[in-house]
């Protein structure tokens, strides 16, 4: 883009102390434990934007409306039952306890809540079971997935006095293109074809065709190491509010094991760490509101 355009571009980097640190502050943005540190480093952003710009453009929604996101792809996806982005429902509660994870009924909950999704499809005379299969990932992701992204970037970017617009999301495009068939979304199995296509002479080759980036997420282990300090911070503190819903011998031990960052639990980016970025948020969101849990 440099090469071509000339742009002021300005390279943001968020470190590991800051992006642990801003998890607290992160959950207070949403007023609920959300997506770990992707929601931090967002927050992040946001306020180091603002000190420059009032307004920002973002790219969210295209993945919703374009099919761009990987389980609009993956056989299993097409084979399941429930949320395409969250399908490992044990992987999301492993480390509750069991006492906890029979209370919510979580699976109940989950396949109540899908069934009653799935009957508000608007279904097509004619189409391949393939194709009936895509508009309901397509009607999940917008009703859902895609509430979820927008709700985070309102509260993330107004938190830090930013305005972010969001041009994917206007409802001429997305009520345009839900009918648009797949061949043409993904035309020759290009992910988010038609996109690409109507950006052409717009953007650069090498970046208009690039395999998808999904938004970054942090390797480095020294991330890590912060999380699980704060972890056992948590578990040592006797009044810590989340001690009554988390199996401590199960946190222990996984925090002891090696990470798993090939293996989301919910999207394409909360894996191993950002399990314990969640129970982090999920502490503080207790702590601020002075919950106290109780079972009967």
């Amino acid at each position: 883009m440099l090469e071509v355009y000339d742009v002021n571009h300005t390279y943001l980097m968020c470190d590991e102390k800051d992006l642990a640190e801003l998890l607290k502050d992160a959950t207070e943005a949403k007023d609920l434990p959300g997506m770990a540190d992707i929601d931090a480093s967002l927050l992040y952003f946001c306020g180091l934007v603002k000190k420059h710009n009032k307004v920002a453009l973002t790219g969210e929604c295209a993945d919703e409306i374009f099919g761009g996101y990987p389980w609009f792809h993956k056989k299993e996806a097409f084979e399941s039952s429930t949320f395409p982005w969250s399908m490992d429902l044990q992987a999301r509660t492993f480390l509750f306890n069991e006492n906890f994870i029979k209370k919510l009924e979580l699976k109940d909950y989950i396949d109540a809540r899908y069934k009653e999704s799935i009957q508000k499809v608007p279904i097509l005379d004619g189409e391949s079971k393939e194709e009936k299969r895509r508009r309901e990932i397509s009607f999940l992701n917008q009703k859902w997935f895609m509430t979820t992204l927008l709700d985070r970037m309102d509260r993330t970017s107004m938190y830090s006095g930013l305005e972010a617009r969001v041009p994917f999301a206007d409802h001429r495009i997305i009520e345009y293109i839900w009918n648009v068939p797949w061949e043409f979304k993904c035309r020759n199995g290009v992910v988010k074809g038609l996109l690409r296509d109507a950006c052409k002479g717009l953007l650069p080759d090498e970046l208009l065709w690039r395999k998808k980036s999904p938004y970054p997420k942090t390797y480095n282990p020294e991330y890590e190491n912060i999380l699980k300090n704060k972890i056992r911070e948590i578990l040592d503190d006797k009044n810590s509010p989340v001690l009554p819903i988390i199996d401590k011998e199960k946190v222990l031990e996984f925090i002891n094991l090696p990470s798993n960052y090939g293996k989301p639990f919910f999207g394409q980016l909360m894996a191993g760490p950002q399990t314990l970025a969640y129970i982090i948020q999920i502490n503080h969101w207790l702590k601020i509101y002075n919950c106290e849990i109780c079972f009967n």
